[in-house]
């Protein structure tokens, strides 16, 4: 198993340029404002969906008084955040490809409006709900640097033993997936035993994955994701075809 989320597939590469930057703090304002406007709690100790969000925020360089900025909005510190609310649309791209495609967003109908527009465009369509999300399983993942266990062994036991329910390895990352229902209790467990962990997020991951007939087809899909993930109210998109890697 690997994380399939348009995140989880950029955040180790380098700097993004200014333009794409930009996009990038605005879309992480949002989700932290979301964070704390949700929990009515700004302490990222205790609000693992504000820490997820911090942690992207500093990976990419963001300020911090934008991080404070944001923080304050969603405790109701002006109106910009009061609108805002998470969205998460079903469809189907070139080939059969299913995509997840979650946001946030102070107008759905607006939003709604140009997601179907960029997947007509590109050979996608809108789907029904539940057409596409029994597709993924709903996961919280844990990463953590595998220098900080005496081997890649024992840290599989131990991770196992604390919950995880499937464990994936890249580069010096492991990755803990838990159910999450069960990511209090396997949070606890690391707790006891002192251990931490470099990042918490939601993922979606394929309980299948496709793949794709050609390299053009590969294309139009990345050009759909690309589009998609463009647009200022999408957060993060999810697929059942791995198109970072070698198929």
């Amino acid at each position: 198993m690997s994380g399939h989320s348009k995140w989880a597939q950029i955040k180790h590469k380098k700097a993004l340029t200014d333009a794409k930057k930009g996009k990038a703090f605005s879309k992480i304002s949002r989700m932290i404002t979301v964070a704390v406007k949700e929990k009515q709690n700004r302490d990222s100790s205790t609000n693992s969906k504000l820490r997820t969000a911090i942690e992207k925020a500093r990976a990419l360089g963001m300020p911090g008084e934008n991080v404070e900025r944001a923080m304050a909005k969603g405790l109701g510190e002006g109106k910009e955040g009061e609108g805002l609310e998470e969205v998460l649309y079903e469809a189907f791209g070139p080939e059969g490809t299913a995509l997840l495609i979650s946001g946030i967003t102070d107008s759905k109908n607006r939003t709604t409006a140009e997601i179907k527009h960029i997947l007509s465009e590109h050979g996608g369509r809108m789907s029904e709900k539940g057409s596409v999300e029994w597709m993924f399983n709903h996961v919280a993942a844990f990463d953590f640097d595998a220098e900080d266990f005496p081997s890649i062994e024992e840290a599989e036991l131990f991770l196992i033993d604390a919950g995880a329910e499937d464990i994936s390895k890249d580069d010096s990352t492991l990755t803990a997936y838990v159910s999450p229902h069960s990511a209090e209790v396997f949070k606890k467990n690391l707790s006891a035993k002192s251990i931490k962990t470099k990042e918490e997020y939601f993922d979606y991951l394929p309980k299948n994955k496709i793949s794709l007939p050609d390299e053009e087809t590969k294309q139009k899909v990345t050009v759909l994701i690309e589009a998609l993930d463009d647009n200022d109210d999408v957060q993060e998109i999810y697929t059942n075809v791995d198109l970072y890697q070698e198929q």
